[in-house]
Formats: structure tokens, C-alpha cells, sequence
């Protein structure tokens, strides 16, 4: 059902440069990069995460209640994406650990604030 999700940016060169080297720690790499939209996955025809500025022109914002959920195989890609997430300059909003029965998961926020989370299903 998703196609691909973009988050905002004020800072495209800071964010590409964190996206870069996060998401290759789980094998994902520039898919696509035109325009000042920075897309990483697997393919264009898989799930991507992109980066953007503002179409409007306004500054990029965090959406209350928005976060971009990242699946990975194991407890131990959980804690190794989080850390380096961490690494790169992001914030911990919650650490890597079992949430509800079977869930576990770490939460993060990027450069200009958007949160993620890293988990797996157990």
C-alpha cells in the first residue's frame, strides 16, 4: 500500500549526508536524486524513504504524531540501526528494547527533528 514516504528538510546537503550512512548500514542506497528529492530503497518498484524541501517554500516542520516505521530482520539490526542513527547526530526518543507482546523496537529523531522507529516483529 505505501509506495514511498518523504520526510522535510531544511538542510537537504546535512540530511542526505545522514541518510546516506544510515541506511546503508541495512543495505538501501540513492534510488533516486533530482530536483532537491533524495529517495533511498531497494528499487523504484519498493518502499522508499525521501527527502525533500518544503514544496512551498516555508520552512520543514515535524508533524505531531507523524513517525516513519523502519521493519528489520532482528533484535540486533534494531540496536545497531538506533545506535548509529545516534552515531549520526539523531536524538533518542526511546531505546531499543520489547514495547508490546512481540514488538520490539527504538525510536529516534533525525537532523531536523522527524522521528523514526527501527523494530521487528518477534
Amino acid at each position: 500500500m505505501n509506495g514511498y514516504t518523504t520526510l522535510g528538510t531544511n538542510d537537504l546537503e546535512r540530511a542526505s549526508r545522514f541518510y546516506d550512512e544510515l541506511l546503508a548500514t541495512i543495505g538501501e542506497k540513492r534510488i533516486f536524486d533530482e530536483g532537491g528529492f533524495i529517495a533511498w530503497g531497494s528499487s523504484m518498484e519498493q518502499h522508499a524513504l525521501a527527502i525533500t524541501r518544503p514544496f512551498d517554500g516555508q520552512r520543514a516542520t515535524v508533524g505531531n504524531g507523524v513517525m516513519l516505521a523502519i521493519q528489520l530482520p532482528d533484535k540486533d539490526a534494531v540496536n545497531a540501526f538506533h545506535a548509529k542513527a545516534l552515531e549520526l547526530g539523531a536524538s533518542d526518543e526511546g531505546t531499543p528494547g520489547p514495547r508490546a507482546q512481540g514488538f520490539y523496537a527504538g525510536y529516534f529523531r533525525d537532523l531536523d527533528g522527524n522521528k523514526l522507529n527501527a523494530f521487528v516483529f518477534e
